[in-house]
């Protein structure tokens, strides 16, 4: 024989509190994790930087470099390449290379010109990464690009 006890306030009341601090707790652990996750800002101050940023643009249309990069067995290539499809190098060369979601993974990679591409040795595993490029022509215009580079499983 099964006894039913009447459903009262008190038992309603528990559910309400049990299903909100659920919903609650898992805001709460969300909210944490992407800010601890966040990598940072990409400016400073987004006004200033917006006052240069047509003419930067159009300064770094003008050269016409296609940029792709490819990551297989312990080897990372970045290709410049101009309008006609020629190697590009270039006068001053930086990278990241990291996660999106966060930067304890970014690494700065050494990269040398082996006369078709800039190649760098980097042990990155599978998913996605992004390189930060920024690099100069040999006329001084700046070209900055970030590059999304996915890893497959081996």
């Amino acid at each position: 024989m099964t006894s039913t006890r009447p459903l009262t306030g008190r038992h309603v009341l528990a559910i309400f509190i049990a299903a909100f601090g659920v919903i609650i707790g898992v805001n709460l652990a969300l909210a944490f994790n992407a800010v601890r996750t966040f990598p940072g800002l990409e400016v400073s101050n987004s006004y200033i930087a917006s006052q240069s940023f047509d003419a930067r643009r159009d300064a770094q249309q003008a050269l016409g470099w296609q940029v792709a990069a490819s990551a297989r067995d312990g080897r990372l290539r970045l290709a410049i390449t101009d309008t006609a499809g020629h190697p590009v190098k270039v006068a001053r060369l930086q990278a990241v290379l990291g996660r999106a979601t966060h930067v304890q993974d970014d690494r700065t990679p050494a990269f040398r010109f082996d006369g078709s591409a800039y190649v760098a040795d980097a042990e990155i595993g599978p998913g996605n990464w992004n390189l930060r490029i920024t690099a100069s022509a040999p006329d001084g215009t700046a070209f900055s690009q970030r590059v999304v580079l996915r890893v497959a499983r081996p």
